[in-house]
């Protein structure tokens, strides 16, 4: 369970995102201003904030900078419509540690706040072993067992997997998977994704009864046991 700080002025969109994230667990709190963010925020105890950049009194950028001038460290997520490579520079230049524009899907929204949730946690970070079913992922290793039999992945195909595993059970969307395995900021248009899954799919469950990677058409990937 994590706790949330949402600031975010449209009523709509910080129901919609506080609805979400309560449902899974967490523990949010909303604010509807720059001001009234940064006091809430300045209160501490948040694992992480998400914060629109269009704020009234204060905008996101001016209120995140403030909270690093003081010592605050807590990851900051900007989920604005502002979406230029530009504003996605200035954004994290101001201290925020990640970026997501609106319209969002909320699988990607949640998969970001746990991804910046883990980096301040060294033990969730230093996990090295995960196991998918009867699928094993050794980090250190870097090795992969499926009923006990090695797969073996070549190295894009290895973090490709260890991203999916990361996320297990949740949907991982193509943008992030461009992110953390290509590094790409955009989708190039092509299909390196597709292939790629493909051919991970083709190791680890064509020989297997049971499928463990699937497709959600339209989102992204998903890897899980049921």
């Amino acid at each position: 369970m994590l706790k949330i700080l949402i600031v975010e002025d449209d009523c709509e969109t910080a129901a919609y995102t506080a609805k979400g994230l309560r449902e899974d667990g967490h523990r949010v709190e909303t604010a509807a201003n720059g001001p009234e963010g940064l006091e809430i925020a300045g209160g501490g105890g948040f694992d992480v904030l998400v914060v629109d950049r269009m704020l009234p009194e204060l905008d996101g950028l001016s209120l995140v900078r403030s909270l690093r001038a003081g010592g605050d460290r807590t990851p900051v997520l900007f989920l604005t419509a502002l979406g230029s490579v530009g504003d996605r520079v200035k954004g994290l230049n101001s201290g925020g540690d990640d970026y997501l524009v609106k319209p969002f899907a909320f699988a990607e929204l949640r998969a970001r706040i746990e991804a910046l949730a883990r980096r301040r946690s060294p033990a969730a970070a230093s996990e090295t072993d995960f196991t998918i079913g009867d699928l094993e992922i050794r980090r250190l290793e870097r090795r992969v067992y499926r009923a006990g039999k090695p797969v073996a992945l070549k190295p894009r195909e290895f973090r490709l997997l260890e991203v999916l595993a990361e996320h297990a059970g949740r949907v991982v969307t193509r943008t992030m998977l461009l992110e953390q395995v290509w590094d790409f900021s955009f989708d190039p248009g092509t299909n390196v994704i597709d292939a790629q899954i493909s051919r991970l799919r083709a190791k680890i469950d064509r020989e297997f009864d049971t499928p463990l990677l699937h497709t959600v058409r339209g989102v992204g990937y998903r890897l899980a046991a049921d």
